[in-house]
């Protein structure tokens, strides 16, 4: 089966923690909800956590042929590979050098048969390093997103995230500012727990699109947890900010 996949988004950040597995996931589902097929790779080699978060980490994935690997079905309209389906347990580390995490890196932009997509929708790894310039090479026509949260030591490495990009020609769809303030639940506040706006301060200084802010929700975390993405049954008005970003993406692809 050859794979026709019509687009193909890089959401990464220049520093982990920023809860880029987080965007990735409700992104995909603010996409399908749109009625769009979409794939989803998740090529964090250290930390493969999309499995657990679309409550499929008892799936696996199946030889197709020869050298080919059919992913898991998360929904109709939704397909995940990623590296937690290649680990004997769950909380077994991944202990290896370069050349092994680049070789599989390499299987799953070149051996997996996705069929059609509308969108490949790949969760990189953290940083700026072997994992993240692998993906970009093989998949030299993506688009990218950048996630950051507000706070200076975030938005530096953002900066370095979105110098990457613009040095291997990637077209960077905008920022995505994540953690971007608590509702205090008492009172309606809201506590700017990691400062505040530095995410659009970046996208005006580097000329590229601010695409939105998804604030600090319990949960989100809780959703994560369960396996049950945020965005899949809620009608907040983050899961709104979700599908206002993915409309800006797709109007702008």
């Amino acid at each position: 089966m050859e794979n026709k996949i019509k687009n193909t988004l890089l959401v990464f950040s220049g520093k982990g923690g920023v809860g880029k597995s987080t965007i990735a996931v409700n992104l995909a589902i603010a996409f399908v909800k749109k009625g769009l097929k979409v794939g989803l790779l998740d090529a964090d080699i250290h930390g493969p956590n999309l499995a657990l978060m679309l409550g499929v980490q008892d799936g696996a994935v199946f030889p197709y042929g020869e050298n080919q690997i059919l992913p898991v079905e998360v929904t109709k309209n939704l397909s995940l590979v990623s590296m937690a389906y290649f680990i004997s347990k769950l909380d077994a580390p991944i202990i290896w050098r370069g050349p092994a995490k680049m070789k599989i890196i390499e299987r799953f932009v070149k051996d997996v048969t996705w069929g059609n997509l509308d969108w490949l929708i790949v969760d990189s790894p953290p940083g700026t390093g072997d994992e993240p310039l692998s993906i970009a090479q093989l998949l030299p026509k993506a688009g990218a997103v950048i996630v950051t949260t507000p706070q200076d030591v975030s938005l530096l490495d953002s900066k370095k995230a979105i110098n990457f990009a613009k040095e291997l020609k990637l077209k960077i769809h905008g920022i995505i500012e994540n953690m971007s303030g608590l509702k205090c639940p008492h009172c309606g506040e809201t506590i700017n727990l990691f400062k505040k706006g530095g995410g659009l301060k970046i996208a005006k200084q580097y000329k590229i699109p601010f695409l939105g802010s998804i604030p600090i929700d319990p949960e989100i975390v809780i959703s994560g947890d369960s396996g049950n993405p945020f965005v899949m049954d809620n009608n907040s008005n983050i899961t709104k900010s979700f599908i206002l970003i993915a409309n800006k993406i797709l109007t702008k692809k």
